[in-house]
């Protein structure tokens, strides 16, 4: 499928058709997640549970790097 860009404001934007939408189960309130090797974009759908994991990972990190003023600070 060639699909083109549209003048949207001061920027553009790519129509995905219905059908498309529909079989990845994208609405208009889904979070996509944009990605380039440098030549290819790719759009996907962000899943909960990627987004959950990522959250969690980052908290690891945070606690890991804070855990003695994080104590501090709920005493």
């Amino acid at each position: 499928m060639i699909k083109t860009l549209t003048k949207h404001g001061n920027s553009y934007a790519l129509i995905i058709d219905k059908p498309i939408l529909d079989l990845l189960k994208i609405t208009p309130e889904s979070s996509l997640e944009l990605s380039t090797d440098g030549k290819v974009l790719t759009v996907s759908p962000v899943s909960e549970s990627s987004r959950q994991a990522r959250l969690s990972k980052s908290l690891a990190k945070v606690n890991a790097r804070h855990s003695k003023a994080l104590k501090r600070l709920a005493e």
